[in-house]
Parts: structure tokens; C-alpha cells; sequence
């Protein structure tokens, strides 16, 4: 009986462990995707208006907001359903 504990113990460890990488990657992309897209575009508009480095800085600017605010959102639905998870098993 002890060998199935066990095994079910190293069961939930990889479950925990593939569910951190899968957040950290969520997060990464989060963050990641909206930088190099409004980098290019403010680059392009940089280059083809000639206002260098105004668009680039701006859309920089604008890709941390909205990755802060994507983040906060995630990561918000995140701990909820963690609180639900938790008072159902209660």
C-alpha cells in the first residue's frame, strides 16, 4: 500500500511541475508577444516618418502596459479559481 502513496506523490509532483512551466511559459509569451510587435511597428514608423526614436520608445512603453495589465488579469483568474479549487475541497 506504502508503494502506491509514492507513486501518487511523484504523480502530483509532475503534475505541479508541468503546471509551473506551463505558467511561466503563458507568461512569457504574455509579456514577450506585445514587446516585438509594437517594437517593429514603432521602429517602422520611426523609419518611414523619420521621428527617431519617438514611435519606438512610445510603443515600448505601450507593450509594457499592456503586458503588465495582461499579466495582472491572468495571474488574477489564476488565484481565483485557486481559492474555488480550495473551498470545494473544504
Amino acid at each position: 500500500m506504502q508503494q502506491r502513496g509514492r507513486f501518487s506523490g511523484k504523480i502530483k509532483e509532475k503534475n505541479t511541475l508541468w503546471l509551473a512551466l506551463s505558467l511561466a511559459w503563458q507568461l512569457g509569451y504574455t509579456i514577450a508577444v506585445p514587446l516585438i510587435f509594437f517594437a517593429l511597428i514603432g521602429r517602422f514608423l520611426d523609419k518611414h516618418l523619420n521621428t527617431s526614436p519617438w514611435f519606438f520608445l512610445v510603443s515600448i512603453l505601450l507593450a509594457i502596459i499592456i503586458s503588465t495589465l495582461a499579466v495582472y488579469y491572468k495571474l488574477a483568474k489564476i488565484l481565483k479559481e485557486s481559492d474555488k479549487d480550495k473551498d470545494d475541497k473544504i
